[in-house]
């Protein structure tokens, strides 16, 4: 895993926080100084936060669960979306739903129902439909689509939540704690990190702070997911090994039995 510099980050503006008056008491470890009204994050703790996050979240794909990415905002959501996307990771970067972790069943059935019209364009039903129905349909899945589209291959509740932007993003971290996902996150200078397994104390408002976090982040879930295939591979290999000897062991054993009952005779 590569390992993070400090002056990448400071060229990516990691270090601006909010305003002194916004700020959250509970972040003040995080803080290197005050300078024109504004916080600066002190860049080294967020390099050790980053790696020590990176690692974490490495493990959790390589055990082969998904991690689920939360970001919103204007200046986060298509980031998130295309570094979740190169990790094969689901996300939201619509609307949160409601439910979507404390009610995954009814999640899990509004995604079958998105599957269960595209079966109907593929088997021919929806073109017996009225064109009033067709049209309802398609708003339905489009509607559907936009919400829940990146989530269709979550079958099971993630193994982890990334979030850009807590305070955006708490309902997600409510629902989390319920069910005591481990929640990793961008924490600004205005937000608890108290509410965050991993914090990352970073800029989660420019979009080149969160693009540097966010290339990072998936760097190390997309390596994990390659120690996870390696494993998978060395396994396979090891049970055709295994199969291969057992076969030899057994040609051979036949071949001693039948040269014995040659002699006898």
């Amino acid at each position: 895993m590569a390992q993070v510099e400090v002056k990448e980050l400071l060229d990516n503006g990691v270090h601006f926080g909010h305003l002194t008056r916004k700020w959250d008491p509970n972040m003040a470890p995080f803080i290197y100084m005050e300078r024109n009204g504004i916080h600066i994050i002190n860049l080294y703790k967020t390099a050790a936060k980053l790696e020590e996050a990176s690692k974490a979240l490495a493990k959790i794909a390589a055990s082969g669960r998904k991690i689920l990415f939360v970001a919103t905002k204007k200046q986060a959501k298509d980031i998130v979306a295309e570094k979740a996307s190169e990790a094969k990771m689901p996300y939201i970067t619509e609307r949160w739903p409601g439910g979507m972790l404390t009610n995954f069943v009814t999640i899990r059935k509004a995604v079958k129902k998105m599957a269960a019209i595209d079966r109907m364009k593929k088997d021919g039903t929806f073109n017996t439909l009225s064109k009033k129905e067709r049209l309802q349909v398609d708003r339905l899945r489009a509607k559907l689509e936009k919400n829940l589209g990146s989530i269709s291959e979550m079958t099971r509740l993630p193994g982890a939540l990334f979030v850009v932007d807590i305070k955006r993003e708490h309902i997600a971290i409510k629902e989390a704690q319920k069910l005591n996902i481990p929640i990793f996150a961008m924490v600004d200078t205005n937000s608890d990190p108290r509410q965050v397994d991993y914090v990352i104390p970073s800029n989660d408002d420019a979009s080149k702070s969160i693009n540097k976090i966010m290339s990072t982040v998936s760097e190390a879930v997309i390596e994990g997911l390659a120690v996870r295939k390696a494993e998978k591979e060395g396994k396979s290999g090891e049970a055709e090994t295994t199969a291969k000897a057992q076969t030899k062991a057994a040609v051979a054993t036949a071949a001693v039995a039948e040269t014995a009952a040659k002699e006898e005779e």
